[in-house]
């Protein structure tokens, strides 16, 4: 095993596997107009909420930003964990960095590869998010097929604002008891919101049978399109779904979508890796997530938090006190700077950095 990365289930896989070996990140971009509700997120700036993705990318690339003024930040002062991800990165390269354009209303201005696959950003749930689900999970297994990996292995991570209540909406229209299960950007979690936009999603697949259409109404591009590309990649190279319960999300659906269609899982290449703000988070449950699976992946999180790698700066400790908690690939760059000896300290020097 690795020092400061544990597992999240009793799974059988050894993560020193990845010592000193380089990964490739790629980050899944996509917007969804689930993200206007009111008090659904906080994934960003009120009003340009739509634009998180496009600057998460703009920051992870470069290292700054040129689709707004300022990096973006919560209401509550959290600042994008992009700042985690990029702070890994310069300490410890990826072998390349790669974007998945799943649906944006604003391209990146970046010289970084971007994947295009003509897909548009995903309706409000409650109203019918509007997705060829069928065509976009597709799109995602031919990728996983034919696509090119120029690392040892891959971080698949996400930027989807609203996307844990679209990963929750997917998950009970598929079936699965998850109501509970699923994280949030917000300490305190919107329940009333979330349930109320739930509860009008699955309402509107009522008497719906075909898994398509039922996920074409309540999910989001993200979720079946990498669910498409990891059966795809399946044998091909190690995934590791860097992310929290929006990745145990792509997993569900992928499991689902395969007994629909009669295709066996080998999940022997597939890891998932968080953080520890995920991991112990009281208000969602990632561990049960990951035991609705039929077959075993690598679950593992990053034993780190600010508070004890030493920071003060008092808009990471809100990281620490259960805001934000995850994504852009935040918890999977924390465990690749982990199994590659990165002190804690400095990681948390390098994100402080970003804040002067």
């Amino acid at each position: 095993m690795v020092k400061d990365v544990k597992s999240i289930t009793n799974n059988s896989r050894d993560i020193s596997k990845f010592k000193g070996k380089n990964a490739t990140f790629m980050l899944s971009l996509s917007n969804s107009e689930t993200a206007n509700i009111k008090g659904i997120t906080q994934a960003g700036i009120p009003g340009l909420i739509y634009l998180t993705p496009t600057l998460d990318a703009e920051f992870i690339a470069t290292g700054a930003i040129y689709s707004l003024d300022n990096i973006a930040e919560t209401p509550a002062g959290v600042p994008t964990p992009a700042l985690i991800t990029r702070a890994i990165y310069l300490m410890r390269r990826f072998d390349g960095i790669e974007f998945l354009n799943l649906g944006l209303k604003v391209e990146p201005k970046i010289s970084n590869t971007i994947h295009h696959f003509g897909i548009k950003p995903s309706g409000d749930i409650t109203k019918g998010a509007r997705i060829d689900a069928k065509e976009v999970f597709q799109k995602g297994l031919e990728f996983g097929k034919s696509y090119i990996l120029d690392g040892d292995y891959l971080i698949l991570a996400e930027s989807v604002p609203s996307g844990t209540t679209t990963a929750q909406a997917s998950a009970l229209a598929l079936g699965y008891d998850a109501k509970n299960y699923f994280s949030s950007s917000f300490k305190n979690v919107p329940s009333g919101v979330k349930e109320e936009t739930i509860k009008k999603a699955l309402a509107n697949i009522e008497g719906e049978s075909d898994i398509f259409k039922r996920l074409g109404a309540v999910s989001d591009n993200m979720l079946i399109f990498n669910a498409g590309f990891i059966i795809g990649a399946m044998g091909r190279f190690d995934i590791a779904l860097a992310g929290g319960t929006q990745m145990a999300g792509v997993l569900l659906v992928a499991q689902s979508i395969a007994k629909e269609l009669d295709i066996k899982i080998d999940s022997s290449n597939w890891y998932l890796w968080t953080t520890k703000w995920v991991a112990e988070d009281e208000n969602s449950n990632i561990k049960a997530l990951l035991e609705m699976l039929d077959f075993e992946v690598g679950a593992f999180y990053s034993d780190f938090d600010f508070t004890t790698a030493g920071s003060t700066h008092p808009a990471l400790k809100l990281y620490d006190q259960g805001e934000a908690k995850e994504g852009v690939g935040a918890g999977g760059a924390l465990v690749y700077g982990l199994i590659n000896n990165l002190p804690k300290e400095l990681i948390a020097k390098e994100v402080e950095g970003f804040l002067m």
